[in-house]
């Protein structure tokens, strides 16, 4: 495209955008790898005598170092690949295949980004007598689990308690194209049975009108994996998707394409689609009852999956937790890469709490935010000055919101050259950050890494001057269109690119940046206007001499990590950082947050957005969030109000909309809209202990913050397709309202367990569905018995000004008048929480008492932040369920015991509630930091 076109281009938004959409819709067929490997798999599934070319080579199995290895041979084209198999101590199994004598190296270095290590100790096992063809290992804690290798034709099988819940090869679709010099480059693989013309091998990619030399020829891998007796598989983000993945090839509602894993700008991105979207973990979980297992597919090139599912009749009890003769699901799924090599990653478990603490040792926890990440954000693109930023906070305290942050889009910039300022619209930009920091609020100024190709922007000068930039397979510096116009992009994956790029966030490098701005890395899939898929070509070149290809999933994941460790280094001591992502990849957890993208404002966008945050929580990345009110379009007001009370409920809160939209900060809809909004917001920031303790048991055990039905009530059959409604923790049960003119909605109870409403304290037992009422200035929330959660009542203008309030408790008792929660509290800003400086409070209530004990090893003497929060009391208990009257309630702490008034109270007109379930007790002397118990006597 010319430079003149591309001038018009950008003139017209609305134009560009439709271009943009354009653009994408015509780009999502499948890549002729993926047809290839799909076409082996459809000749080898069409011959019932079909045999997998692959075998281990007789007596080449080894054990060596704890590393059980081998050779394996395609009998096809004898062509040699090293097998190696790693027990981990994390109690998971690794897998990994390379060419044995590869024309050249092929990339191997995803390890490095995506892992926190290498893991390659691994766990007591034994070698176990098989059969002849066969070599298997015992391993797991309990010496329960097993790996059997099949020599000829090469398969692997695992099993638990002898039952098979994960078989590689099975289908025998593994298929490893090796890498050819020029020449030899014009033959096919011939078990692919397709043509072998040199057009269609060699140069087997075209987009658009643009050629994809592949001078080595196609270099791409298939393997299918088979999860024997899961009739239901998740995850492998990012698509607008169901929970529960949808078959790919036939089934009732499959799609016509696989699951598409290539980071990429969509712009109204399809909806109930296995379109590729902006992240990509490849991380897929599978459960049943009794049984969790997932697999992580540690490729960073474009990466299709197939899945399928079958029936099997169990006549021979084979799985042994169904009656005999009972016909049962399996899945099985179909991994194909563009590049690389097979490095496969296998998790087991009872439970998936289980499976997400071993991922999260593999590849990092998520990050702890600073606390203000977890309040309420505005944003838009863009606010107009800095006048206009200051209404926009002003109008939040005369209405009387609570808010943490104002975002500003590419418009604050010089021209859209990042880290600077247009300062005819903000003169002083310190100022303007101080005056938000004199409320307790902070500032995020976008960030993207299309550099401006200007000699006098000082970032692309040195940037060049420093050899940073991604190249051109003939070594000049790559040329692109983003919205700076003419750019290059910075190679991310150069340790050089990472340390210099870091050093650009200190605070003399940032002219105008404080300490209280922080950081939104956008368009980092890359996006890039002026090539096809409006992403970076394939041949490109990076750090190493690897094409783009290779890593293309990693860049905005290594673009990530480079501004999050720059907000790391700009002070001293260290704070903690914030950067907002739009690209991801695994790993991305250790570096902040992601936003689900450019959705619109419309019910479907509202509705796919829960199913789509749940799926990134349990693939590793919990920290998330869609746009409230969507990107694009302009949301009726009802529909805005569903979103804020969606939006409340989900890990990071952020209003956001695109700069042709009407305005729509929340108070100019008017009342009632104005209040329902006032209200849900201020609902989010009485919850903020809860969401803090949640993201601290994220940062320390990998469980998601909102939790799909599964994972909480992980026997009950009836939810595993269900992503409609949700868990924030174990605790409270969520259903959005995802329909224009809805006021009452089915939620499902499971188990038999007693419910309350979280707004009305009314009594609920499962397990069913029951029709609920939900009024426009509701959300259906349920508080779960057995659960204690942390509040506090007094709702200030922003998280900040909160952190010496008092706490009210409220304890929902289960059936069996029990109920367990905890408390996480730190300053919120610094590391000094790694040191001990932190608070972690467990409560439990059981047989007339409730105790709050420290679990934490650390002495309060010694705890700094113990001491400067001494003061902070809980002011309220309401418990809810209890089946007796109290006569007397006494506490009892360390240095005294002493009564508390106590009331009973209904709270509204509530149906099937006795007044006596809702007791209200006023505290008083009870430090959050101390321990203590309340007796409840008869």
């Amino acid at each position: 495209m010319e430079n003149i076109q591309l001038t018009n281009f950008f003139s017209n938004t609305v134009n560009f955008f439709k271009a943009f959409f354009e653009t994408k819709r015509r780009f999502q067929t499948q890549s002729s790898f993926c047809r290839l490997n799909r076409a082996y798999a459809d000749k080898a599934l069409a011959n019932p005598s079909f045999v997998s070319p692959y075998s281990l080579i007789n007596d080449s199995i080894i054990i060596k170092d704890g590393i059980i290895s081998g050779c394996l041979i395609n009998s096809k084209n004898n062509l040699e690949f090293i097998f190696e198999l790693y027990i981990l101590e994390i109690g998971a199994v690794r897998i990994r295949i390379n060419e044995k004598n590869p024309l050249k190296p092929r990339y191997d270095k995803v390890k490095d980004w995506a892992l926190v290590q290498d893991p390659l100790i691994t766990l007591e096992y034994n070698q176990i007598p098989s059969k002849a063809g066969v070599t298997s290992f015992s391993f797991g804690k309990e010496k329960n689990q097993t790996i059997s290798i099949y020599h000829s034709p090469f398969r692997v099988e695992f099993l638990i308690d002898d039952i098979p819940t994960i078989i590689l090869n099975d289908r025998g679709f593994l298929n490893f194209e090796h890498l050819r010099d020029e020449e030899s480059n014009i033959e096919s693989l011939s078990e692919t049975n397709q043509s072998s013309s040199k057009n269609s091998i060699q140069n087997a990619e075209t987009s658009g009108d643009k050629l994809d030399p592949k001078l080595n020829g196609p270099g791409s891998i298939g393997l299918d994996i088979s999860f024997p007796g899961y009739s239901h598989v998740y995850g492998i983000p990012q698509h607008a998707s169901s929970l529960s993945l949808k078959e790919t090839r036939g089934g009732t509602g499959a799609y016509s394409d696989p699951y598409r894993l290539y980071n990429l700008d969509i712009f109204g991105y399809a909806i109930d689609s296995p379109q590729a979207l902006y992240g990509s973990i490849p991380f897929m979980m599978a459960h049943r009852k009794g049984a969790s297992t997932a697999i992580l597919w540690l490729n960073a090139s474009e990466t299709w999956v197939d899945v399928t599912k079958c029936k099997e009749n169990n006549k021979n009890n084979l799985f042994g937790l169904f009656n005999s003769g009972k016909s049962i699901n399996s899945t099985n799924t179909h991994w194909i890469s563009e590049s690389g090599i097979v490095d496969v990653f296998f998790f087991f478990g009872k439970t998936s709490s289980e499976i997400f603490h071993q991922y999260g040792l593999l590849t990092g926890f998520t990050s702890l935010p600073q606390y203000f990440g977890i309040g309420y954000h505005q944003c838009r693109w863009n606010y107009l000055d800095q006048k206009d930023v200051a209404e926009v906070d002003e109008g939040f305290d005369r209405h009387d919101i609570p808010y943490d942050v104002i975002w500003l889009d590419i418009e604050h910039t010089d021209g859209k050259r990042y880290f600077t300022w247009d300062l005819d619209k903000f003169p002083d930009p310190e100022k303007m950050q101080k005056d938000l920091m004199n409320k307790g609020r902070k500032m995020v100024t976008i960030i993207d890494p299309h550099i401006k190709r200007d000699e006098n922007y000082y970032i692309y000068k040195e940037a060049s001057d420093l050899d940073l930039f991604v190249k051109k397979a003939s070594g000049s510096v790559y040329d692109g269109i983003c919205w700076s116009g003419s750019s290059s992009w910075i190679d991310f994956t150069n340790p050089l690119a990472q340390e210099w790029w870091s050093k650009k966030f200190a605070f003399d490098q940032y002219k105008g940046s404080t300490e209280v701005l922080f950081t939104w890395n956008d368009m980092n899939e890359p996006s890039v206007f002026s090539s096809p898929e409006l992403t970076m070509p394939k041949d490109l070149i990076h750090h190493g001499g690897w094409e783009h290809r290779d890593l293309h999933n990693i860049y905005g994941f290594a673009y990530h990590k480079a501004s999050t460790q720059g907000l790391i280094n700009r002070t001293e001591p260290p704070r903690r950082p914030f950067v907002l992502s739009r690209a991801f990849f695994v790993g991305s957890q250790r570096y902040g947050p992601i936003w689900t993208g450019d959705n619109v404002a419309n019910w479907d966008y509202l509705a796919i957005s829960t199913p789509m945050l749940l799926t990134i929580g349990i693939s590793g990345l919990p920290f998330s969030g869609a746009d409230v009110g969507g990107f694009s379009g302009d949301p009726k007001p009802e529909l805005l109000v569903r979103w804020y009370q969606a939006g409340a409920f989900q890990p990071f809160f952020r209003g956001h909309a695109h700069r042709d939209t009407k305005r729509r900060e929340p108070w100019l809809f008017g009342d009632p809209y104005t209040s329902y909004i006032r209200d849900i917001i201020k609902e989010r920031y009485s919850l903020l202990p809860l969401w803090y303790t949640l993201l601290y048991e994220a940062s320390t055990n990998g469980m998601p913050i909102i939790r799909p039905m599964f994972v909480v009530c992980s026997d009950d059959e009836n939810v595993y397709e269900m992503d409609d409604q949700f868990f924030v923790g174990n605790s409270l049960l969520v259903k959005p309202i995802v329909e224009e003119g809805q006021t009452s909605t089915e939620v499902y109870f499971s188990g038999n367990e007693i419910y309350y409403d979280y707004f009305t304290f009314e009594k609920i037992r499962g397990s069913n569905k029951i029709r609920i009422k939900a009024p426009l200035n509701k959300i259906p929330v349920f508080l779960r018995g057995g659960s204690i959660i942390p509040k506090r009542q007094k709702i200030r203008n922003c998280s900040s000004a909160m952190h010496l309030d008092p706490f009210t408790l409220v304890i929902a008792l289960n059936e069996n008048n029990e109920a367990t929660g905890s408390l996480y509290l730190d300053d919120g800003e610094t590391y000094d929480y790694e040191k001990g400086y932190f608070v972690h409070r467990q409560f439990a209530f059981s047989a007339g008492k409730l105790e709050s004990t420290s679990l934490s090893s650390f002495d309060n003497d010694k705890n700094i932040y113990a001491k400067l929060i001494n003061s902070v009391h809980v002011e309220q208990i309401i418990v809810l369920g209890l089946d007796m009257k109290p006569s007397r309630i006494i506490a009892h702490t360390a240095d005294s015991d002493f009564e508390l008034q106590f009331d009973l109270k209904c709270f509204g007109t509530l149906s099937g509630i006795n007044t006596s379930d809702v007791l209200v007790i006023k505290v008083t002397n009870l430090s959050i930091t101390e321990d203590w118990t309340i007796e409840f006597l008869k």
